[in-house]
């Protein structure tokens, strides 16, 4: 894809004006590091980069140990980066030329690091950390606050790095769900959808991929991704490919025959009902603490279609929050560079479980991006340890007992607020119909064609 150069300067300046707003000083200068070259240790292999957020949405620039300053009073960036390494050369190659980084990015200025130590003399530096070799730098968390609320609002350039990734993302589910003949445990998975998207140029995941199957599905960030998909029911996949730094986040899950089991497709019914509520409603001006109430609301009203809660009005069930047994996270949360992106307002120390876990509670604004993704978990030990004496009156327990097998269901896209509502970047279908019809499809071709290396 073809962008325009890095809007450093209009990044900066949108952060400058939050500053100013808050009352702090701007005779201040901005001072951030770029994620450092590290090396494992007793070996000369780097450990993968990862570049500061901060420090890349102040310069569009990819590359390690450089340093950048921004003068509010100014209007200034400078970009300070490493000399020309003659060894490091031999074995890497050269690094991007100043003439190269102005190409791509429209900081201001660009200078070596041996210029450093002048310019900074007896300037007072701010910054979003400490610095354990630059005492002069002070943490500033008006700085950061002002940073973290520039990155909530996305401007053209972002949206086009996102929707980038959201296409390749869409790419990479699609191939998962299509090819189950070689996939024959979660470890398959996870490389499947990483191998469709470094063929489309993505070299690095927003997060580490959740692919789980069956009971696996409970559990809500599984790591394992190794176990075999015999005997399951669903899969779940929850994976983003990165494109520029910039995240996609997407959870899709499927029927492994091809063939929804009616407690299957109650549940994912139920969670797609949930979703497809929520997202219509998003446009400026919603609160999304409303939404996420919205979706409890409605998972507790399919709970009770189904027998699994009862003896109880919907009111009453959802004031007892027993339906946080079954949906403990939020409903979303704030989607750009980071995954769990900036400027969300959470409150991990909220006494309700109800909002404890959500990430996003604040009123929405134009070209903010977010994620919508409920979800119902059939966990047994998070059930045996949340519920309560009071709350378990509102279960069914012999109903219940049908659907342990289902694990969970989460359906996830890429939302963004528009001026009067909403574009859903995500593509890949969630239609259960049509869901099915790729699985089914996809094990036809894969008798004829698809021989599996283990």
């Amino acid at each position: 894809m073809t962008v325009d150069q890095y809007p450093a300067k209009a990044h900066a300046l949108k952060a400058a004006k939050h500053l100013k707003a808050s009352g702090a000083s701007d005779d201040a200068l901005w001072y951030i590091e770029a994620a450092k070259t590290t090396l494992w240790p007793h070996s000369d292999q780097t450990v993968p980069l990862r570049q500061h957020r901060y420090f890349y949405y102040l310069t569009g620039y990819e590359a390690p140990d450089a340093i950048v300053t921004y003068s509010a009073k100014d209007d200034k960036i400078t970009l300070y980066i490493p000399e020309i390494d003659d060894e490091e050369v031999m074995w890497s190659g050269l690094p991007l030329s100043p003439e190269q980084i102005r190409a791509v990015s429209d900081v201001d200025e660009i200078k070596y690091m041996n210029h450093l130590e002048s310019d900074l003399k007896g300037k007072k530096l701010i910054s979003v950390e400490t610095y354990d070799k630059r005492d002069a730098v002070t943490m500033s968390q008006p700085l950061l606050d002002a940073l973290d609320e520039a990155r909530a609002i996305k401007d053209s350039h972002e949206l086009a790095l996102m929707r980038h990734a959201s296409e390749i993302t869409d790419n990479s589910h699609l191939a998962v769900m299509s090819a189950l003949p070689i996939e024959k445990n979660e470890g398959h998975i996870h490389a499947e959808f990483i191998y469709h998207s470094i063929r489309q140029g993505s070299k690095n995941q927003s997060y580490d991929p959740i692919c789980c199957a069956g009971t696996s599905a409970g559990t809500l960030h599984y790591v394992k991704n190794d176990l075999p998909l015999d005997d399951k029911l669903l899969v779940l996949i929850d994976a983003g490919a990165e494109w520029k730094n910039y995240a996609s986040d997407v959870t899709r899950c499927f029927p492994i025959s091809g063939e929804w089991t009616k407690e299957c497709r109650d549940i994912y019914e139920a969670v797609l009902d949930i979703q497809n509520h929520c997202i219509e409603k998003i446009k400026p001006g919603v609160n999304y603490e409303d939404l996420h109430r919205d979706a409890h609301r409605i998972l507790i009203r399919h709970l009770m279609r189904l027998g699994i809660f009862t003896n109880g009005t919907e009111d009453e069930i959802f004031d007892s929050r027993v339906s946080c047994g079954f949906f403990p996270h939020g409903l979303g949360h704030m989607l750009g560079m980071d995954t769990h992106d900036t400027a969300g307002r959470p409150n991990y120390e909220d006494k309700d479980p109800m909002y404890r876990y959500l990430r996003l509670r604040r009123t929405l604004e134009e070209n903010m991006v977010l994620t919508v993704e409920p979800g119902c978990y059939f966990n047994k030990y998070l059930l045996d340890h949340f519920i309560q004496p009071e709350q378990e009156k509102f279960l069914d327990r012999a109903v219940l007992d049908k659907y342990w097998k289902v694990g969970g269901v989460r359906i996830e896209d890429d939302i963004l607020v528009t001026k009067d509502g909403y574009e859903n970047f995500t593509k890949m279908t969630k239609d259960p119909e049509e869901v099915a019809k790729i699985v089914k499809d996809g094990i036809a071709k894969g008798r004829k064609h698809f021989h599996c290396v283990v």
